[in-house]
């Protein structure tokens, strides 16, 4: 192994820390971190000057950094040398109606973990929860990110009516409509699209009390709509969500 490979291993083994941070990053850089992440550092993990940790932003890769300061609600680090490259990740989003604490928390943090690259919150006829805290949601897949070696957190966009997510779609982008009433099974609808993995897509999945009917042709009459089953049994909406995407990214995604 040559020696800049060794010191990258040597270096991605210490810095087993990870932080998002939203800072460019680039050689010879000096990141200040959030408040709350300086207090991890120092009271949680007690780290100090020269431990390392690895940064991200979604844009630069994963650099190496080494504290060079830290103190009550503050820290700075030196970028050293960049340990990953920024790598292509598929281009996937997530509609979900909004859900209840907890069960939306465990979805954004599988769907992050799963490569989704935005997440959309969608109303429908059934939601019955309709507001949602998106700061903390943010916080939660970054988080999510964090700790599953991602290099890149979702973008979270503001909680919107179906209706109106579908009349500004972009025509090129495929919605799988994750359907429970006489859809294909996983296979039978995305295989013909294995020859062009590149596309955009997007998932659909259903509130609590499943889709109205008229929501449902509606849909089903949308050109860009790909209907697809989850079997015979009734899944929550944050099972239903893991189960689509971990299908899509097997037969369509980076599991290819």
């Amino acid at each position: 192994m040559a020696k800049n490979q060794q010191q990258q291993a040597a270096g991605a083994a210490r810095a087993k820390i990870r932080l998002y941070v939203t800072d460019d990053l680039g050689a010879d850089g000096i990141i200040g971190l959030e408040a709350s992440q300086a207090h991890y550092l120092r009271s949680v993990l007690r780290l100090g000057p020269g431990d390392e940790a690895a940064l991200f932003n979604g844009r630069d890769g994963e650099w190496r950094g080494r504290i060079d300061g830290i103190g009550k609600g503050w820290a700075s680090l030196q970028l050293m040398e960049q340990s990953l490259p920024q790598p292509i990740e598929p281009d996937i989003w997530l509609l979900f109606a909004p859900i209840k604490r907890g069960r939306v928390d465990y979805l954004v943090q599988k769907a992050t973990e799963l490569g989704v690259r935005a997440l959309l919150p969608t109303t429908t006829r059934r939601t019955v929860v309709e507001r949602i805290n998106l700061v903390r949601l943010g916080t939660t897949a970054a988080e999510a990110a964090e700790q599953c070696r991602r290099l890149s957190v979702p973008e979270l966009r503001a909680v919107q009516p179906l209706d109106k997510v579908l009349d500004a779609w972009p025509p090129e982008r495929r919605l799988l409509f994750c359907d429970e009433a006489g859809a294909p099974p996983p296979v039978q609808a995305l295989q013909r699209f294995a020859d062009t993995p590149a596309t955009p897509w997007a998932i659909l999945i259903g509130p609590e009390g499943g889709f109205d009917p008229d929501e449902s042709r509606a849909l089903r009459e949308r050109p860009f709509v790909v209907p697809m089953s989850l079997g015979p049994r009734i899944l929550r909406a944050e099972t239903a969500a893991v189960t689509a995407l971990s299908l899509w990214q097997a037969l369509l995604g980076d599991n290819q």
